[in-house]
């Protein structure tokens, strides 16, 4: 399983520079000139608190069996597998220490919230996470961020091993042996985000399901940390009623009491539904949209294509505000006012499918940078101030460092330089784990100050 590249760093977090306003270079020095030659401590997130899904057992089984049971291309895949006994995890390579902090605290969430029973060890492990240096990595397999493979435990193995069918998920019996390859040298918060979905996947489900809002097991990529859903998912995975070897009709057979077990609050629940299946050419077009390889001219159409083929389906979830989504970052150097509509239009959307999530911060996130070019100044601070606690819970600093940039321009044009230092010193340190180095801080930061008219 891959995490694509196209669509690993936020989506949001891409756009900024292209919707600043002309400015002077004395704008760009001035604000270059308010970054610390050093800067500030990184800030971390402690234990993420995920909260219990709220839709019905009903819905969530049938997430389960679809999760399960295919691959994201389509491939069906006949019976389940997974690690049958403890499982153990060890990385190899360059580990930098806020990466094997992060891996400590998944392991125990996911011995605390899904059950299972995971250590780390030195070597020999049932999953092996080996870093390398993003080019060499994309030398070989160019649009993955981020990937897992069954069957080995190393570069060299899965080197060797590329062709034929040993790398394949869907021939596994059991699963006893499965690699992890993580880029060593980027931001904190990807390398985080990389283990979250690829042990998710190492040890559960295969499939990603664009319908779901409260899941890592999404290819849009606004949850990046395992969520309540995806943990009973797991739990359910590994409960003792399920093993290695079973159909999709035997597992969907044991499914509702162990659910009822598992999740009590889901049998009277009555959010969710069966939630439709994604059409391929739906897909196809988001791909197209936001992939590699197309001319903008191409990749605008495409994310047009997902918009009216989400109408046509009358859907009630994120996908037809993800179409926005993405049309809205697509027309933003082209045609501002249609980028606003979109964005817009999408955050209705999101507000309505998962009022106060983090997709509705990336949203707001997007009109907070247009009201700040526009000078618009209390509504930038509205929208940033909106966004700020679903970026907290979601644990994504790049995305509150970029908030609190935009704020912290915002006090400064609105004439409260104090409070302005205050929320710019804590972007900076957000920003350490959210985009790295300080070369990329400086960066977003220097992105961020070109959008103010006011100097």
């Amino acid at each position: 399983m891959f995490r694509k590249l196209s669509r690993l760093i936020p989506v949001a977090a891409l756009v900024l520079a292209a919707c600043a306003p002309t400015t002077g270079a004395d704008v760009a020095e001035r604000r270059v000139a308010a970054l610390p030659e050093a800067l500030p401590p990184m800030n971390t997130f402690g234990q993420a608190r995920a909260q219990a899904p709220s839709r019905s057992n009903s819905s969530i089984a049938a997430d389960f069996l679809d999760l399960s049971f295919q691959m994201e291309s389509g491939r069906l895949i006949e019976r389940m597998s997974r690690f049958e006994g403890p499982v153990t995890v060890a990385i190899t390579g360059s580990v930098p220490a806020s990466m094997s902090a992060d891996l400590d605290q998944l392991l125990a969430r996911l011995r605390s919230e899904a059950g299972i029973s995971i250590t780390r060890v030195s070597s020999d492990a049932s999953i092996t996470i080996e870093t390398m240096p993003r080019a060499r990595m994309q030398r070989v397999v160019p649009q993955a961020a981020c990937f897992v493979v069954p069957r080995v435990s190393s570069w060299a193995e899965f080197r060797r091993n590329r062709s034929g069918g040993t790398l394949d998920w869907t021939t596994l019996d059991t699963r006893e042996r499965v690699a992890v390859f993580i880029p060593s040298d980027v931001a904190p918060q990807e390398m985080r985000d990389c283990l979250h979905e690829e042990i998710a996947q190492a040890l559960g489900p295969l499939n990603d399901l664009y319908r779901l809002s409260d899941s890592v097991f999404n290819d849009d990529n606004f949850n990046a940390v395992l969520t309540g859903f995806d943990m009973l998912i797991l739990r359910a995975y590994y409960d003792d009623e399920l093993q290695s070897g079973l159909t999709r009709g035997e597992v969907a057979a044991r499914l509702p009491g162990i659910l009822s077990r598992l999740n009590p609050r889901g049998g009277s629940a009555q959010g969710g539904g069966r939630g439709s299946q994604t059409p391929r050419p739906w897909i196809s077009a988001i791909e197209t949209a936001l992939g590699p390889g197309s001319s903008d001219n191409a990749r605008i159409a495409a994310a047009e294509r997902a918009v009216r083929l989400a109408r046509n389906q009358n859907w009630n979830d994120t996908r037809t505000a993800f179409a926005y989504f993405a049309l809205g970052r697509l027309t933003l150097s082209r045609d501002v006012e249609a980028s606003i509509q979109a964005f817009q239009q999408a955050s209705v959307l999101f507000d309505r499918v998962a009022p106060g999530g983090i997709q509705s911060a990336h949203v707001d996130m997007q009109l907070a940078a247009f009201a700040l070019s526009a000078g618009q100044v209390d509504e930038a601070l509205t929208l940033t101030a909106r966004a700020m606690p679903a970026a907290t819970r979601a644990q994504n600093a790049s995305l509150l460092s970029t908030l609190m940039m935009i704020r912290a321009e915002a006090l400064e044009d609105a004439g409260r330089p104090s409070e302005a230092r205050s929320v710019r010193l804590d972007s900076l340190a957000w920003g350490r784990y959210g985009f790295g180095g300080q070369s990329a801080v400086g960066a977003r930061l220097t992105e961020v100050a070109a959008l103010s008219p006011g100097q």
